[in-house]
C-alpha cells in the first residue's frame, strides 16, 4: 500500500461544477482535481462550502442537480512538478471556449 501511495500522481487539470437547473457554473483548476471535487462534494453535503451561493443551491435542490466534471488535464513533463502556470493557461482557454456569462458564474 505504501508503495502504491508513493507512486501516486494526482490528476492535474481544469474542472467545472454546474448547478444544472440554473446553469450557474464554477470553473477552476487544481493540481489534484479529483481530490478537490471530492472535497467540494463533502463540504456541500455538510453545509460548509465557502461559496455561499453554491451552498444555497445545494441545500435547495440537492446533490442530483449538480454535475462535477474534469474538462481537461495535463501531465507534468517532470515527475513531481506542479505546472501551475500551465494550469492557469489551460483554465483561461476553457473560460474563453465556454464564455460563461457573469450572471451564471459562481
Amino acid at each position: 500500500m505504501t508503495r502504491a501511495y508513493k507512486g501516486f500522481t494526482p490528476r492535474m487539470g481544469v474542472y467545472r461544477v454546474t448547478h444544472v437547473p440554473s446553469g450557474r457554473t464554477l470553473l477552476g483548476h487544481s493540481t489534484h482535481v479529483e481530490g478537490l471535487l471530492n472535497r467540494f462534494r463533502f463540504q456541500l453535503t455538510h453545509g460548509s462550502h465557502a461559496n455561499r451561493a453554491m451552498q444555497r443551491d445545494w441545500q435547495a435542490t440537492g446533490p442530483d442537480s449538480f454535475t462535477f466534471e474534469v474538462l481537461d488535464d495535463i501531465t507534468p513533463t517532470t515527475p513531481g512538478e506542479e505546472p501551475v502556470d500551465d494550469l492557469k493557461e489551460l483554465l483561461s482557454l476553457w473560460q474563453e471556449k465556454l464564455n460563461i456569462p457573469p450572471g451564471l458564474q459562481y
